[in-house]
């Protein structure tokens, strides 16, 4: 099973991914660990990375998708995999089709995880973290929406999107998400 997660911040994402990883035996991929992790390892790609993360700079595609396609060809993702947080972009997305398709897979679902922005508000007052105030949530809301729109449009041309409401009790939300992954 090979699945993309995606929804804006404070939407449940991470639980969700949790219980996918936990029930189908198959890792979480998040671009954010990985890419600590092969600078923490002092990959080729990791050294190059380092320094941009260490300035506050975005990582570029390329090494990004590097590191992804080092990521996805380690044993545990052999049964499949749960990408979290990426593709962010079309760009992204055409060069992950690439890379998988030089392993034999594809991407099977994206799994949309919808909430109001009101909602995903109310949700962030109670972590309590200091980059969590409603301007700063809305800023990251508006970016997220704005990278994704074109994203969601792209996966769902290609019959692979599953929207579903991020609203609920959680176990409501992942019977939702099982269905629509046809499991």
């Amino acid at each position: 099973m090979h699945l993309v997660f995606f929804g804006p911040p404070g939407a449940g994402k991470g639980t969700q991914a949790q219980r996918i990883v936990a029930d189908f035996g198959i890792p979480q991929i998040s671009t954010g660990d990985i890419l600590r992790a092969a600078v923490a390892n002092g990959t080729t790609l990791g050294k190059q990375a380092g320094p941009l993360m260490a300035a506050g700079k975005l990582v570029p595609d390329e090494l990004v998708i590097g590191i992804v396609e080092e990521r996805l060809k380690e044993p545990d993702c052999k049964k499949g995999f749960l990408l979290d947080g990426f593709p962010r972009t079309i760009p992204q997305a055409q060069s992950l089709e690439v890379v998988l398709q030089k392993q034999d897979k594809r991407i099977e679902h994206v799994v949309s995880l919808e909430v109001a922005d009101e909602v995903i508000q109310e949700r962030m007052k109670g972590r309590g973290r200091a980059d969590d105030s409603p301007e700063t949530v809305q800023k990251r809301l508006d970016e997220f929406r704005k990278l994704t729109a074109p994203l969601k449009a792209y996966y769902q041309e290609r019959g692979l999107l599953r929207t579903i409401n991020g609203v609920g009790s959680l176990d409501e939300i992942y019977a939702s998400i099982k269905q629509s992954i046809g499991r």
